[in-house]
């Protein structure tokens, strides 16, 4: 998990791989678009390293799988496995949010 701080001051958690998976959660995605979408999600993108060391990851876990080339853009798509431990990993997140949002006394509503 990458934790740093936006300009705000403000810390922020993120697993490079899940925002990856969250993005191609609608479609293949070649990477730029894939970070695109990354920060339309977060408001921030990722560096090179961090993006295509998680495509690199997430594709050697059979996560991932690239497509055939469309020029220069190489798109990739989540696998059935892919989007298992996507669902899998963002209800255990969603599982932690809620139980600590609870413990602040934030109505969930």
């Amino acid at each position: 998990m990458v934790l740093r701080q936006n300009e705000r001051g403000i810390m922020q958690a993120n697993d490079a791989q899940t925002l990856v998976l969250c993005a191609l959660a609608d479609g293949p995605l070649h990477g730029y678009a894939i970070n695109t979408a990354i920060e339309e999600l977060t408001g921030e993108r990722l560096g090179p390293g961090s993006l295509y060391g998680a495509l690199a990851r997430l594709e050697s876990k059979r996560l991932i799988e690239p497509l055939d080339e469309q020029g220069r853009q190489r798109p990739v798509r989540l696998t059935p496995r892919g989007r298992e431990v996507l669902e899998r990993e963002l209800r255990a997140m969603a599982h932690v949010a809620n139980a600590g949002l609870r413990r602040l006394g934030v109505n969930l509503a």
